[in-house]
């Protein structure tokens, strides 16, 4: 009895470890969808946090859990997860995104996540014990999301530039004011939507690897489903200001249209990759499309020198998170 009470509290703390992941992913990543909309001067900081905890939230009624599913089921073969795999892989990821974050470093929380569940999985069971296909989509899309969010961010620049070649710049600025508040909304939708949803995995593995649920079910429980939601919006509304003043005014600078075009791009490679149940990066998303903005004005728009480091921080995060991760991996062994 008293075993079986210590490996219930042991899935409780890593549960709340899990949300509190969330949180954190909720708060590092809120400069994905406020970013453009406070530099552009169309929000204040305090209504932009606000609007876009609001859409992360509201995205639970509108996106399926195939995210969800592939964290939870289509990274990991069957029986190989366990409670150590699971801490090992939460702390590699909120490590990683800690050292991020004080650096304001725009990194990717999903990334970091996975990477902590491949070294803590590697750690135990070596690379065998990875599915081969959902990992390596995952991988795929470290490139393939910030280059859809750049072309589709330049290709709206373009099409926005030709369709308004005949009216003046202060009505230009004053629609895409009014505008970007759709796009922005539809960003941190779809942020809610992919980001709330690789948490939501990790506690479903979890789940069915101590028997509280059957890896049949076509959902996990309800609870963990509205936990996860409402922790990514109260960590946005704390927003991530450090990587905000990145994001927003030293990659390029932005006026509402530009702010418009990115979040558009952005939105729709997050619905896209949403829909097909990849777990991508918004960070890498939106930068790639605030990149393709600028880029698409003229190329010395861009600083292409922060440009830079931004992705050295992108090409190291899963490695990074992996490695910490197989050494929380061994360091839960000793403790639990």
């Amino acid at each position: 009895m008293e075993t079986a009470q210590a490996a219930l509290w042991v899935v409780i703390m890593l549960v709340f470890l899990a949300i509190a992941f969330d949180f954190m992913n909720g708060f590092h990543d809120a400069a994905n969808s406020i970013a453009t909309v406070v530099s552009t001067g169309v929000l204040k900081p305090g209504q932009a946090v606000l609007f876009a905890a609001t859409f992360n939230f509201i995205a639970i009624f509108i996106f399926h859990l195939s995210v969800a599913a592939t964290v939870g089921k289509g990274i990991v073969q069957p029986g190989v997860v366990d409670t150590h795999v699971v801490f090992g892989a939460l702390v590699g990821a909120i490590s990683w995104n800690l050292v991020t974050w004080y650096y304001g470093i725009p990194s990717s929380s999903s990334h970091a996540l996975i990477g902590g569940i491949v070294g803590a999985v590697m750690a135990k069971a070596g690379a065998g014990a990875l599915i081969s296909a959902g990992v390596l989509k995952t991988v795929a899309f470290i490139f393939v999301s910030p280059m859809l969010g750049f072309l589709l961010g330049s290709l709206m620049m373009v099409l926005v530039a030709w369709v308004c070649r005949r009216a003046t710049p202060s009505r230009v600025d004053r629609w895409f004011r009014r505008l970007q508040l759709v796009s922005a909304g539809a960003y941190s939708l779809g942020h809610g939507g992919n980001d709330a949803q690789k948490t939501i995995g990790i506690i479903w593995m979890l789940l069915i690897a101590t028997g509280y649920t059957s890896a049949g079910d076509a959902a996990p429980p309800t609870w963990v489903i509205v936990s996860c939601y409402i922790a990514i919006a109260a960590g946005t509304l704390f927003g991530g200001w450090r990587i905000v003043k990145t994001m927003g005014q030293k990659i390029t600078k932005l006026k509402p249209v530009g702010g418009f075009c990115a979040e558009t791009g952005g939105a729709i490679t997050l619905f896209l990759a949403t829909g097909l149940g990849i777990p991508v990066s918004t960070t890498h998303t939106i930068t790639g499309a605030i990149v393709g903005v600028g880029s698409a004005q003229r190329a010395s728009a861009v600083r292409w020198g922060v440009a830079g480091n931004i992705v050295w921080a992108w090409i190291f995060t899963i490695p990074a998170s992996a490695f910490v991760a197989a050494v929380a991996y061994w360091v839960s062994l000793q403790i639990f």
